[in-house]
């Protein structure tokens, strides 16, 4: 069996991609710092699985904790999560991103030459693209992010460019998402929806609940079919796929490769509004309210180089996402 290191394992892409790596007989073992995450998701990870991962709590900065990690478990890949991901926060305190996201990096790569250990998938992201030239966005497209978490993504994937031309012993393949959403079909596992998330499922969700009276829709005048942004929203577990397809096709490729992860269709948030309302039966009032920096008016993936040489394909509907969605913060965590 090989043992798989997932970093972050226990945030939101994490700890589905954790469950899906038990359920195709490979071992995951989790470092997390439990910033973004905590320690209950691993009950529920052994809850949907029937097995408890090994787990380790420390920083991807901290050598040395990476260095008794490393030495005490044989690794065979890395897949790579670990990192803040909040775009407007990036804005706001730059610093802090460059140092956990680039600087975490970094450190993590150190120790994996350290103990000679060359194959990684790296999660990246849609954002380094910036306003979009070509849609559907391809790989070949400019690179032009407009915001600092964008920036670190670019600087993670020019890292490992230069690693695998220097060393032809690498493999490494980073994963451009668009916008993860849903949550896993047991309904026991979901992304959190603390109301400092920028992210809009998670606004969405806590206006269902009741928690927030109306959901702010930022910007109305973008240059799209209703003035809304548009994005190209994906399960969670169509993006876990991903990584599953990228990792077993590790061992086929040379170098760096990258893949978009998305489904191909542009969404604008009001679409996305009128679909849950329609997939769950609530009511998800509204207000425009102004732009926030660095947010894009379209984005929305050309995924055919992942279907040609990962063979893989996004599968699952807006409905479902926003069921799987609804499905989750209804359990009795959310209900108390």
């Amino acid at each position: 069996m090989q043992n798989i290191l997932v970093t972050g394992g226990l945030g939101f892409i994490g700890s589905h991609t954790v469950t899906t790596l038990l359920n195709n007989n490979l071992q995951p073992i989790i470092i997390d710092n439990l910033s973004n995450s905590n320690l209950d998701v691993l009950k529920k990870i052994k809850n949907i699985s029937g097995v408890q991962p090994k787990f380790f709590e420390g920083d991807i900065r901290d050598e040395d904790f990476l260095s008794r990690v490393l030495f005490g478990n044989k690794i065979d890949a890395v897949i790579h999560f670990a990192g803040l991901k909040d775009v407007a926060d990036s804005v706001k305190n730059p610093n802090k991103y460059y140092d956990v996201n680039v600087n975490g990096s970094k450190a993590l790569i150190k120790q994996l030459i350290k103990f000679d250990i060359k194959k990684i998938i790296f999660s990246s992201s849609a954002t380094i693209y910036g306003e979009p030239k070509i849609l559907p966005i391809p790989e070949s497209h400019p690179i032009d992010t407009i915001n600092p978490y964008g920036e670190n993504k670019v600087m993670v994937e020019s890292f490992l460019e230069d690693l695998c031309k220097q060393d032809d012993q690498w493999k490494a393949t980073s994963l451009r998402y668009f916008n993860p959403i849903g949550a896993h079909p047991s309904g026991h596992l979901g992304e959190a929806i603390s109301t400092k998330i920028s992210n809009i499922m998670p606004h969405i969700l806590n206006v269902a609940l009741k928690k927030v009276s109306i959901l702010d829709v930022y910007g109305n005048d973008y240059d799209t079919k209703d003035g809304t942004g548009i994005r190209d929203y994906i399960h969670i577990m169509d993006l876990v796929d991903g990584h599953i397809a990228a990792l077993s096709c590790l061992d086929k490729q040379n170098g760096h490769n990258i893949f978009n992860l998305g489904t191909g269709k542009g969404i604008s948030v009001l679409e996305l509004v009128k679909a849950f309302e329609e997939a769950t039966n609530q009511q998800i009032p509204y207000q425009f309210v102004g732009k926030r920096k660095g947010d894009l008016s379209t984005s929305y993936a050309d995924p055919s180089k992942a279907l040609k040489e990962l063979r893989w394909k996004a599968k699952k509907g807006l409905i479902e996402m926003c069921e799987d969605s609804f499905k989750w913060v209804c359990s009795e965590k959310y209900k108390k």
